[in-house]
């Protein structure tokens, strides 16, 4: 405790019972807490509140889960199931239906394009292409700033963040979970380098965020059943089965999206949440493969066999020595430096476009065509640069490529051969993946085709990202590390055992790794994507030089996202400087008390002029007139209070059967979204405002507590282990007043920490010169 901290003040705010007023610890300057407490939600600034995770176990709950009979614990557990069966079958279906979607549309405009140049109409053909890719471009443009600016990017970054405590405003709302279905089927077949991987997880994550809103009023679901899931902890955990369903839905992956969820996105984990999250990609799995058959019988539309859920990107015995390590190695440190600076770039394109968005939507608009148009030039234009190669005598399919997907796009050759830059270029991010890993195509490709993919990949990868629309980055980055690791494998050449098909996977693994920082979820994605097991050594190496790599340069793409846009993310582990300071030196004020049965009017004001979401309660201790902390009660729990108005005439302590006479555990239960009660919303006539309020039993009477000389290492650990939304902070010394103040997410926050002590600042920046000529000496 600094010897500059001013004295504890109190101020009466009633005759009866007063509401304390605390100034909090400090050096010599205290601030209220200025921490940027909004989030880049698309092209809008909102503002953004916590989760509250950790179950308020007041002597209401207690009373609550008491009086429950087998009859409604099994019923708690079995919509558990039934929900993650639910979600399992809903993301499965809207992953097939995407992809079958992106299929056909791309695939009907590649087929009348080529059949215009087949005819000699190339500049008609350009027409066409252009023509098309800006009207899906505008389309998903116009849905995204208009309807539901949420629904822009990849939608990871939101769905980590929640998963870590941050409720970031309209993420998970219904119109964001069309747009982002819509919005993505449009982007992808608009010839943009995207993907609808990133978009899937969000959107397994929305769909299992509706299941677990427990009912509905507005839609007359009001199913006694539901209403065990209205609290953050269980909707957290089918948010998490759900984004585990998406990516397995993306890649045919149910065990790559259980670990991608273990790794990537949950904060709190759990063995049932493991087997609940396994049960759901299972069923994603099973309902795939039966829908795939369907489309094997030809009922899918002339493009229904495609797309990454629909083939084996790589099936191929494969053998390799000790000599081909070497190479691996070299690719692993490439994919690294590559998926670092890949990083760096797309960061720095986000900000310029933040920064055109402020200015309006028709600017939003602009970029998302100019893009487009960008894009489709260079997709047309660029195959004119690559020679026509004579068609292999033993090609495995039909050569050239007409009216369908495949390896060999006639483009603008004579009959009998190819362009093979075309085939990759002029074709979907999906069928372009499967040409690049197709097992004997060492002769198929040219050198500088290879380049100028990977160049161009490269580059409109992270120009298509920041546009006002639905896109993800997994596919771009496979397609874009899959061309850098052919061209190595090219460039070796007899030099190496390994086949060109091989190094594109390393080279996918590689660039994954250094852009993404995965390991374990990336190799089984990868191994479940190429059904080959035989590739696991080289994947797990590649995968851990590359991230090894990377991490000395920046940290991964989606932490980087969520910076941008400004999520107050606890990561998991402290910084250095936090070791110097105690939870003291970063607690603000002014901070807000009640007492066990306050007067309403105290609470009606107290709520109307302050935005804090939890309170301590404190009481009298029966020893002595010294107050000492009873628990702590949250906001919304206090409006339900006013809202039933189930007023006391005198100051007296109720017990819990009379509150169970008057409230019920649904009347406490979270609301669903954008169902919040307001305290505005409340009205009170004067002689209401004089009653009072018995809050004892709805208290958290075991709230966590940390001394006020705790390190804020420390107490960052215990926040984000538990997963709490308010920490109480209480005084060193018995004789003090009972609380110091309560520490949320935002003052664990780098910008709120160095606004109060700037020299950390300065010494933060010491420690990283000192560190950099070590750092230089290991690379």
């Amino acid at each position: 405790m600094s010897e500059n901290a001013p004295p504890y003040q109190i101020q009466t705010q009633s005759q009866d019972y007063e509401s304390l007023t605390v100034s909090l610890l400090s050096h010599q300057q205290r601030s209220i807490n200025s921490t940027s407490q909004v989030a880049i939600v698309g092209a809008n600034v909102c503002p953004i509140e916590s989760l509250d995770y950790e179950i308020a176990e007041n002597d209401f709950f207690k009373q609550d889960w008491r009086t429950r009979g087998k009859i409604q614990k099994f019923q708690y557990i079995f919509m558990k199931w039934l929900l993650c069966f639910l979600i399992g079958g809903f993301v499965s279906l809207v992953g097939f239906f995407n992809n079958l979607a992106v299929e056909n549309i791309a695939g009907v405009k590649f087929v009348v394009t080529s059949n215009m140049m087949l005819d000699g109409r190339y500049g008609m053909a350009f027409t066409v292409f252009s023509v098309s890719n800006l009207v899906l471009t505008l389309f998903a443009a116009i849905i995204t700033a208009f309807i539901s600016p949420a629904a822009a990017g990849s939608g990871i970054p939101e769905v980590k963040a929640y998963l870590n405590g941050v409720d970031a405003p309209d993420i998970f709302s219904p119109r964001t979970l069309v747009v982002k279905i819509v919005g993505s089927i449009s982007a992808v077949s608009s010839s943009l380098v995207v993907g609808k991987a990133g978009p899937m997880v969000h959107i397994g994550s929305g769909i299992a965020s509706l299941f677990g809103q427990g009912g509905s009023r507005k839609y007359g679901l009001t199913w006694k059943w539901l209403r065990f899931f209205k609290n953050d902890r269980d909707r957290r955990d089918l948010v998490t089965c759900g984004s585990a369903a998406g990516i397995a839905a993306a890649f045919s992956a149910p065990v790559g999206g259980v670990l991608f969820a273990l790794e990537e996105m949950a904060s709190w984990w759990r063995s049932a949440l493991l087997w609940r999250s396994f049960f759901t990609t299972a069923v994603v799995a099973i309902i795939l493969r039966a829908l795939i058959d369907v489309c094997f019988s030809g009922k899918c539309g002339l493009f229904g066999k495609g797309g990454l859920i629909m083939f084996d990107a790589y099936s191929a015995n494969i053998s390799y020595h000790l000599a081909d390590v070497p190479p691996v190695l070299v690719l692993g440190v490439i994919g690294g430096i590559l998926g670092s600076l890949y990083n760096f770039l797309l960061i720095r394109v986000l900000r310029v476009y933040n920064f055109i968005y402020e200015k309006g939507i028709i600017y939003q608009i602009f970029i998302a065509c100019t893009i487009s148009i960008f894009t489709s030039v260079l997709l047309f234009g660029l195959p004119w640069l690559a020679s026509c190669q004579p068609c292999p005598l033993d090609a495995a399919e039909a050569c050239p490529t007409i009216g369908r997907s495949g390896n060999y796009k006639r483009f603008q050759c004579p009959h009998g051969h190819y362009n093979d830059l075309a085939s990759l270029i002029f074709n979907t991010n999906d069928d372009a993946i499967r040409n690049l890993l197709s097992k004997d195509t060492d002769s198929e490709f040219q050198l500088s085709s290879m380049l100028i993919f990977f160049v161009t990949c490269f580059i409109l990868s992270i120009l298509s990202y920041g546009i006002v629309a639905p896109a993800g980055l997994f596919v771009p980055v496979i397609v874009t590390g899959a061309s850098y690791g052919r061209f190595i494998g090219m460039l070796l050449g007899s030099h190496t055992n390994l086949s060109h098909s091989l190094y594109a996977v390393l080279g996918a693994a590689s660039f994954l790794g250094g852009s993404m920082r995965m390991t374990v979820s990336l190799c089984v994605i990868i191994l479940e994507l190429t059904n080959n097991l035989l590739l696991l050594p080289l994947i797990m190496i590649v995968l851990l030089i590359s991230k090894t790599v990377a991490d000395a340069f920046n940290c991964s793409i989606y932490d980087l996202i969520m910076k941008v846009k400004g999520f107050p993310y606890l990561e998991t582990h402290a910084e250095p400087y936090m070791r110097q300071l105690t939870v003291a030196d970063v607690v603000s004020g002014p901070l807000q008390l009640f007492h066990g049965i306050e007067k309403v009017g105290n609470i009606v004001h107290i709520l109307k002029t302050t935005r804090h979401h939890g309170f301590p309660v404190i009481d009298t201790s029966p020893d002595s007139e010294s107050s000492v902390l009873y628990g702590s009660i949250l906001r919304s729990h206090l409006i339900a209070l006013l809202k039933k108005k189930a007023f006391l005439s005198t100051p007296m302590r109720l017990g819990v059967s009379d509150a169970f006479k008057h409230f019920s555990a649904d009347d406490f239960a979270k609301r669903g979204l954008g169902n919040v009660d307001k305290i505005e919303d409340i009205e009170l006539t004067d002689e209401e405002m004089e009653m009072f309020l018995d809050l004892h039993p709805f208290t958290n009477a075991s709230p966590y507590t940390v001394v006020e000389t705790m390190s804020l290492a420390k107490a960052l650990v215990l926040f984000r282990e538990v997963g709490l939304r308010h920490l109480l902070v209480i005084p060193k010394i018995s004789n003090r007043a009972p609380v110091v103040g309560i520490l949320t997410r935002h003052d664990f926050m780098p910008e709120h920490i160095f606004g109060l002590h700037p020299l950390l600042v300065r010494s933060r920046w010491k420690r990283l010169r000192l560190q950099l000529p070590r750092l230089l000496k290991i690379l």
